[in-house]
């Protein structure tokens, strides 16, 4: 090694060591260090730590979740017993649908949560208060049950309900469904419903297979409750109200039904039953046994009109349960529009279901009055032209009664001038007036009712339309010049305020010329007519239609149309009858002719001049009575 290398390998040597001594730290520097390195360990410890406890936190969740799971299990198996594997699920929707309706079920109990009808809306207020129209469903409300409870023995409430349990679908496609509950014991409840094109039916069968084990030895029934919060489908909540109700059908017996206007129950037991309907106004939902029900109670609940639904509905209905390893119980379900021909051809009477009346009156609208609506209707698209062509033959065909009314009014006119006369003679003395009045009555051949009997004839026709419109569904939302619903009041003017006497909030324009016309008619037709006998009589005739007023502003269109065309027939009859077609000359010649024949009393006429007498004869001695006392 030369003498350079050596030297250059010192100084390197010197270099590390100045700069060894220069870098190194000092104590405080170390210290902190230290410091710092302590607390990266002590970090790096409880960063373990924690690992560890959430491991061990992890492993006590897995236990007490497993622990949970087992005491959910068991909680369900004593609430459920056999049925608690069907007890838990999650609940889904199958849509079954035809050209009609669209029925949404649910597997949460395998019922009805919705169905759906094409071909008809309901009526709804929007923001600004005016009514819109929307889609139309049945037995959407979600606080309705439609559920089965099968007693089992052991259990806290007795049995189990249907409603629930979580049903799997075994069987699926476009327009049937099968619902499966399975039991422990590898028996199961079944739901099977099927429809088919062009009808709102759906075919509906419950199956029990092998739960003759599970159900209690002393259950011979199966018990339904169907409850179920009718919606508001109309714009006149208050007819419809009135008009919606359970109907039933015993076996044996024609249709009944629970009141329309308060909370009502009935109890069918004793006797089988056919069908039960939960009915709207215009819709209905009807459960129809194939054989027949073991009995029924029957129930609806009136709410208050701010209510967000109509009318409660319950009913638990009894199915027969023979404890055989195996039993099918058929049945239908109806869940559609009231249209008369469709309800009638599925017999059993459920036509009745539709409001029209009973006794008269429903027979008049069922076998008279809708056969004529819809043979018009059949060629006529207006249902308001309908309304007048149908007025009008109602009016040829009493025609006879209303011209029998108009001759005795003639004949009355008559013998007005011969009354005033008499009225002047008689003038101090009531009584007298009127016994000398049925003689003049009586000598001339005149019945002082001849003119109102026609009418009276005519009031069963009057009160079959008063029920025919508002329950007809062909009226229900069709216009008619500014009516857009002749099944419900007709609005020409809205008002900012409710009108007295529960007229509503608007002018009906039907109404108020229905009023018009009826005080016109009213003037012309007893303007020669001598009502001074019964002042009151000529006041209230005017009194009346004002009065009515307030109850036809809030009825069916429909039926003040009719009534409006009624009258301008009715003045036109009058009016072509008196002037044209009764000769007033001929009636004063039948009259004296009359007169001359000699008389025979009629036992009434005998009896109403006796009671004249004796009325006057009480008079006098009361005036008699009264002349004695002054003179004491």
């Amino acid at each position: 090694m030369d003498r350079n290398t050596i030297i250059g390998l010192t100084l390197i040597f010197i270099l590390l060591l100045v700069w060894q001594q220069v870098m190194q730290p000092t104590e405080e520097e170390i210290l902190e260090q230290q410091q710092r390195q302590d607390s990266i360990e002590a970090v790096q410890q409880r960063q373990d730590s924690l690992e560890e406890i959430e491991e061990d936190t992890t492993s006590a969740l897995e236990v007490v979740e497993t622990q949970g799971d087992s005491l959910r299990l068991l909680r369900r198996q004593a609430a459920y017993g056999p049925f608690s594997g069907a007890a838990a699920g999650t609940a889904r929707d199958v849509v079954l649908e035809n050209d009609l309706f669209r029925v949404t079920f649910s597997t949460k109990g395998g019922r009805i949560r919705e169905a759906l009808l094409k071909n008809h809306d309901k009526v709804v207020g929007n923001e600004k208060g005016k009514d819109v129209k929307a889609p139309l469903s049945l037995l959407e409300n979600e606080k309705n049950k439609f559920e089965y409870f099968f007693p089992v023995a052991n259990l806290p409430t007795g049995g189990v309900s249907s409603g629930d349990l979580y049903f799997e679908v075994v069987k699926s496609d476009q327009q049937s469904v099968t619902f499966r509950a399975a039991a422990d014991n590898g028996g199961y409840f079944e739901q099977s419903y099927r429809i088919a094109e062009g009808t709102y039916n759906i075919d509906y069968d419950i199956r029990l297979e092998n739960l003759n084990s599970v159900i209690s030895n002393n259950a011979d029934e199966i018990r339904l409750n169907w409850v179920n919060y009718l919606g508001k489908l109309e714009k006149n909540t208050t007819y419809e109200r009135r008009y919606s109700t359970v109907y039933f059908k015993p076996v044996e017996e024609d249709p009944d039904y629970c009141s329309c206007t308060s909370d009502d129950k009935e109890e069918i037991t004793g006797q089988r039953v056919k069908w039960v309907s939960n009915a709207n106004q215009f819709f209905n939902s009807t459960l129809i046994a194939d054989d027949a029900f073991n009995s029924a109670i029957l129930e609806t609940k009136m709410l208050p009109e701010e209510a967000e639904d109509l009318k409660l509905l319950v009913s638990q209905i009894s199915i027969p349960y023979n404890h055989s390893a195996s039993e099918t119980f058929a049945m239908e379900f109806f869940v559609g529009p009231n249209e008369f021909d469709r309800l009638y051809a599925m017999g059993n009477s459920l036509q009745d279901i539709i409001p029209f009346g009973w006794s008269i009156f429903g027979t008049i609208n069922r076998w008279v009055i809708r056969p004529l609506f819809s043979f018009l209707s059949s060629f006529i698209g207006s249902k308001g032209i309908v309304i007048l062509f149908l007025t009008f033959i109602v009016k040829i065909l009493l025609y006879p009664l209303t011209y029998r009314m108009l001759y005795s009014q003639s004949k009355m006119g008559a013998l007005k001038p011969r009354l005033e006369g008499m009225k002047d003679k008689f003038k101090d003395d009531p009584q007298a007036q009127q016994m000398e009045t049925m003689k003049l009555y009586r000598e001339f051949g005149v019945n002082p009712l001849g003119g109102c009997m026609p009418m009276v004839l005519q009031m069963p026709i009057w009160f079959a339309l008063y029920r025919f419109f508002p329950a007809s569904i062909e009226f229900r939302q069709a216009g008619f010049l500014w009516a857009d619903d002749l099944s419900s009041y007709d609005v020409f003017v809205n008002l900012p305020f409710e009108l007295p006497f529960n007229m509503g909030a608007h002018i009906s324009l039907f109404t108020l010329l229905w009023a018009v016309t009826t005080l016109i008619y009213t003037y012309y037709n007893t303007r020669h007519m001598d009502m001074s006998a019964n002042p009151a009589m000529k006041y209230m005739q005017y009194i009346m239609p004002v009065m009515f007023l307030g109850f036809f502003n809030t009825f069916a269109s429909g039926l003040t149309c009719y009534l409006l065309f009624s009258n301008l027939f009715n003045i036109a009859q009058t009016i072509v009858t008196k002037n044209y077609i009764i000769d007033n000359e001929k009636i004063e010649k039948e009259l004296e002719a009359y007169r001359k024949k000699p008389k025979k009393k009629g036992g009434f006429q005998q009896r109403l001049e006796a009671a004249l007498k004796e009325q006057q004869r009480v008079q006098e001695q009361r005036e008699a009575q009264q002349q004695r006392k002054k003179r004491k």
